[in-house]
């Protein structure tokens, strides 16, 4: 089962992603369908159609947040948890086979957000680090066998050695600037893929 825990950068970047949805984007998305609606057959209205999908896609996820939102626990960091490996860690660690180096993050399966730093609570990876201090070893067991990692450093606080990324920000950044775009001059094949592109940041 997986744990509903989640750290308060996390939660609040969940509550950003709502507030976005809810009060920029389905607006703009609304008056998109009301606009293309008003332009006679809807048959044959690839806009309507898009963006109607888009709407949808839109009010899933909202659904899901505010689901999600009310069901998570916020754990706050404890300054009891200094030295050991807890959850909402950074680590650094290194391989013992072949000495490559990864610096990680342990958060909330709902917060990860694309973020190939960000490994979730109930990883493998999580689990073998849980309780461990700077210096120890760590078996991991993976589909290959088990490997073994030393953990080189520990941190509660964003640390220098840490590339921190906001995802939420470049995905408001991806949106293209509608009075940019003409709509008779998108074809319906860019019209998908742009959906698409879109659509990758609404799915966990």
């Amino acid at each position: 089962m997986k744990l509903p825990y989640i750290t308060r950068d996390g939660y609040d970047q969940l509550h950003k992603e709502l507030d976005y949805l809810w009060n920029v984007k389905r607006p703009d998305v609304t008056a998109k369908v009301s606009w293309a609606a008003s332009l006679g057959d809807r048959s044959e209205n690839a806009d309507y159609h898009y963006n109607k999908r888009l709407l949808a896609q839109i009010d899933r996820r909202v659904r899901f947040l505010r689901h999600c939102l009310n069901d998570l626990q916020v754990v706050e960091y404890n300054r009891q948890q200094e030295g050991k490996v807890f959850f909402g860690a950074y680590v650094e660690i290194e391989a013992d086979d072949d000495g490559s180096v990864m610096q990680i993050r342990i958060v909330g399966g709902e917060e990860i957000f694309g973020r190939s730093n960000y490994i979730s609570i109930d990883s493998p990876m999580a689990k073998a680090l849980l309780g461990k201090a700077q210096d120890d070893e760590a078996v991991v067991k993976t589909p290959k066998g088990d490997r073994l990692w030393y953990i080189n450093k520990i941190a509660y606080r964003t640390p220098e050695w840490f590339e921190e990324q906001d995802i939420f920000d470049t995905y408001m950044q991806d949106e293209n600037p509608d009075e940019n775009i003409k709509v008779e001059e998108v074809s319906e094949e860019e019209q998908k893929r742009i959906e698409q592109e879109y659509l990758k940041t609404l799915v966990k």
